[in-house]
């Protein structure tokens, strides 16, 4: 199923996707049925209960209770998640990311070139072994999401405002010490993952060797969506097409296997000694070529960021002007 948050009416609702009309689920359900439906959040919870009663519903669905995605507003398919942490799972992204970082340190010395050939032959910029030995990740702030056609505000502390192609897993049930080989029941489902960040905040962030922070935390700067596809819709996501546009015009292409470490090793990975809970965000990473740090291409006021995952969907939304 393609489970969707939505806003309609002043009225927040969860509804599935039934062909091309969002069902509202609470208003169709019998009210003995309605406890499944309050939020995306007690839906994941309810398990397997909650989930055989949202697909009776669309099943027995009459045509009554629906909207279409055009007249609603999209939410965040999980308005405040659990948790969010964000892996750097794609080899290319990281390597690129390296080699612009040197490229522009390189650009404010005195001699570019010789610079550029000084940082290389260091190693200082190589990816390091232990990352393809473990996953790695940053915490972000849940309390920042923003939905499908969201508005991105643009932060007042940044000139450099940046997208990053991604998708997310979304944790379903409450477990911990996961062996990897059972890692898959822990998922509840996927969505498209767009970690808007501040490039140049970035940069300082990094000077102290903690990760990033503020290039990261901003309102609005998590956007997901435009929905949550369900585990047994999309069993596979290991070879999965992802692409970026702005204003129509193709940015990059990727497909999932580039991923290092998969949704399974990061669950094993973190779950040691450390619980998951439902509602848990455990972001891919940003893809090959997935973002303007990469190809160059930054965003601008006006603009209108789409990334399309296969089998989930597009996720679209548009960059606000930049505060006076």
């Amino acid at each position: 199923m393609k489970l969707v948050t939505f806003e309609a009416g002043g009225r927040v609702s969860i509804g599935a996707l039934v062909g091309d009309v969002l069902l509202d689920l609470a208003a169709a359900a019998n009210p003995d049925e309605r406890i499944f439906f309050t939020s995306m959040q007690t839906l994941i919870e309810a398990g397997d209960a909650g989930l055989d009663t949202a697909r009776a519903l669309a099943a027995r669905w009459r045509g009554d209770h629906a909207h279409t995605p055009e007249s609603v507003r999209f939410l965040p398919p999980l308005p405040v998640p659990n948790s969010i942490r964000d892996f750097a799972n794609f080899e290319l992204h990281c390597l690129q990311a390296l080699e612009t970082s040197m490229r522009t340190r390189a650009h404010g010395e005195a001699d570019p070139e010789a610079a550029y050939a000084r940082f290389k032959a260091s190693g200082a910029y190589d990816l390091p072994p232990i990352w393809y030995q473990r996953p790695f990740y940053f915490k972000g702030n849940r309390m920042t999401c923003s939905g499908h056609d969201a508005t991105i505000r643009w932060p007042r502390f940044t000139t450099t405002l940046d997208y990053e192609l991604e998708f997310a897993a979304v944790i379903g049930r409450t477990c911990v010490n996961v062996a990897r080989e059972d890692a898959g029941d822990c998922i509840f489902g996927y969505t498209i993952y767009n970690d808007f960040s501040a490039r140049d905040e970035q940069v300082r962030d990094q000077q102290f060797r903690m990760g990033p922070s503020k290039g990261k935390d901003f309102d609005t700067g998590n956007a997901m969506g435009p929905w949550i596809v369900t585990r047994d819709e999309l069993p596979d996501v290991s070879d999965l097409s992802m692409e970026s546009r702005i204003n129509g015009a193709v940015q990059g292409r990727a497909q999932s296997s580039g991923m290092r470490h998969s949704f399974a090793d990061c669950i094993a990975f973190v779950s040691r000694d450390e619980t998951l809970y439902p509602g848990d965000i455990f972001g891919s990473g940003t893809a090959g070529n997935g973002c303007g740090f990469e190809t160059g291409r930054y965003l601008e006021p006006g603009d209108v960021i789409e990334l399309e995952v296969e089998g989930i969907g597009i996720l679209r939304n548009t960059i606000d002007a930049r505060p006076d």
